[in-house]
Formats: structure tokens, C-alpha cells, sequence
């Protein structure tokens, strides 16, 4: 028996038979065409001989469209009601017993995921997306590509390149991980309800030679944040708190690392943190 998809008004009836009113709070707009969800799932690249973990899988929608490539699914789902509904839906539809795991849990607390999932893909709540796409990049080494669909706001932010506008933190962040891309637009009227923001697909490619340690990404995240959130001044003034307590201190670091001090933050590359980050723990080791 193939898996079948879901359709727009059985969405509305799941969502009525549970009670559940899609909220602002959650983040929580439900995708209700099956075009949507199967270019995400081609985007991605699923074959059945990858392990998929879906983050907030709702109605389920999205997951029983990863669910027709033979995949297997682990799906983290915050709203208890949604998990426990989950299973008897996908049944329901033709998946196969065992292809489908639900957690119940935040997705920013999980630290383990049964089957070591090697492609994440999600419709992202939007008030959440980054914190969780850098907890599970984080967390689990294991995730070499994946597609999300964010708010077009964030979705340009995390494929930003050094110099655009909208190159931030979340850029940095995202690249100390790998490659990140923008692969498509999503109409807001494939979502129910109807969101008043724009969305994207963002794909991307881990990188497989590691960066550094966990101690040297914590030290390289410090510093973009403090690099971001006085985006306007030089470095040597922005990075001051971070690397010495003063604009000297921290244009000594600054020239160690091959990064001029009268740079912006806007236009450094993962590399550029990087050696701004072991300039720093050289110069904090030859003055012990």
C-alpha cells in the first residue's frame, strides 16, 4: 500500500477533531498543499536510504510526504496532542510500521535522537528557526544536509554572504557548520492558516572537516556576537570587552590574526572569526 498524502480540508478535520487552533505563540502555520511538501522533500534530496529527523511534523503533512521515499522519520513535535495523533495518521495513510518515530519534546532540549538521522528537514516555527537549526547542527554531528522552510527574513540571513546587508550572526553561526543556500520561495497560500510573512527554502551541506573544538566554536561565537552587536564600530572597539578590555588589546589580537582593526564585522568570513578566536587564545597564552 503506497502512502498517500494529506489533503487541505482532512488537515482541517485533524485539527478540528483535536482541538488544536494554530497559534502565533507556536510559531505553528500548517502546510496544506501536496505539491509544497513534496518539492521539499525533492529539494532535500530523501532517498530511503537516509534517516530523516523532521522538527515540528504538526499534522503531518510534510512527514508523510518524507514518509513516500521509503525514509524512515524521527519527528520531534512540542504539542503533545499533535505527537500522540501522529503515529495514527501516518497508519492510516500507508506507512509502514516502524518508518515513523515521534518525540514528544521542545526541540531546543533534545539531545538525543534514536537511528542517528543524517538529514534534517522541517517547516521551522518562525520564532524559534535559528536557535533551533544551530542547537541540532550542534547537537547532532550526525546531520550532513537537510532543507528547511523558514521566513523569508531568516532564510536570507543564514545564506548571506560577508557584506551583504543582512549578513549577521546568524550567518557566521550557520557557516561554521557548512554551505547554506536559498532553493526556492514558498506561497503564503499553501499555509493554513494564511501567515502575513514570506517564506524560503534554505538548504544546506555540512561540512565535513571539522572547524575546531567545542571550547574554540564557543570562543568564535563570543566574539561574532560581540562583533553583530555593534555592527557600525571597528572591530578594535567592538571586540574590546571580548579580547582584553581595550581597543589596544584587542587590535593586538586583531593584527595576530590578519584581520585589520578598522574592520567591520559585516565583512568577515567563518575563516576571519576563526583566527580572530585562536590569535586570541595565543596572545591570551603568551601572556600567562
Amino acid at each position: 500500500m503506497p502512502v498517500t498524502l494529506l489533503g487541505a480540508a482532512e488537515i482541517r478535520a485533524l485539527a478540528a477533531e483535536l482541538d488544536v487552533t494554530p497559534t502565533k505563540k507556536l510559531g505553528q502555520n500548517f502546510v496544506v498543499d501536496a505539491n509544497t511538501v513534496r518539492k521539499i522533500v525533492h529539494v532535500a534530496r530523501v532517498t530511503a536510504d537516509d534517516h530523516v529527523v523532521e522538527v515540528g511534523p504538526g499534522l503531518g503533512s510534510l512527514t508523510l510526504a518524507i514518509l513516500e521515499t521509503g525514509a524512515p522519520v524521527t519527528a520531534v513535535e512540542i504539542d503533545r496532542r499533535l505527537a500522540e495523533k501522529l503515529p495514527s495518521t501516518a497508519a492510516g495513510h500507508g506507512v509502514p510500521d516502524g518508518a515513523l518515530q515521534v518525540i514528544a519534546a521542545d526541540a531546543l532540549r533534545v539531545r538525543e535522537l534514536p537511528g542517528d538521522p543524517d538529514v534534517l528537514v522541517a517547516n521551522l516555527p518562525y520564532n524559534v528557526s535559528v536557535p533551533v537549526l544551530l542547537h541540532f547542527m550542534e547537537t547532532f554531528p550526525g546531520i550532513r544536509r537537510g532543507v528547511v522552510m523558514v521566513q523569508a527574513e531568516v532564510g536570507e540571513r543564514l545564506a548571506a554572504p560577508p557584506g551583504s546587508k543582512v549578513y549577521g550572526a546568524p550567518s557566521v553561526k550557520a557557516a561554521w557548520y557548512g554551505s547554506w543556500r536559498l532553493a526556492g520561495v514558498v506561497s503564503r497560500q499553501v499555509f493554513w492558516p494564511v501567515p502575513n510573512v514570506d517564506s524560503v527554502l534554505v538548504a544546506f551541506d555540512r561540512d565535513e572537516t571539522a572547524r575546531g573544538s567545542e571550547d574554540e566554536r564557543v570562543r568564535t561565537f563570543r566574539i561574532v556576537d560581540a562583533a553583530f552587536q555593534q555592527r557600525r564600530k571597528m572591530l578594535r572597539q567592538a571586540l574590546a570587552g571580548v579580547l582584553g578590555g581595550s581597543a589596544a588589546a584587542a587590535s593586538e589580537v586583531l593584527e595576530a590574526a590578519g584581520v585589520k582593526p578598522t574592520a567591520r564585522g559585516e565583512e568577515l568570513t567563518i575563516d576571519d572569526f576563526v583566527a580572530i578566536s585562536r590569535a586570541a587564545a595565543t596572545v591570551a597564552s603568551l601572556g600567562e
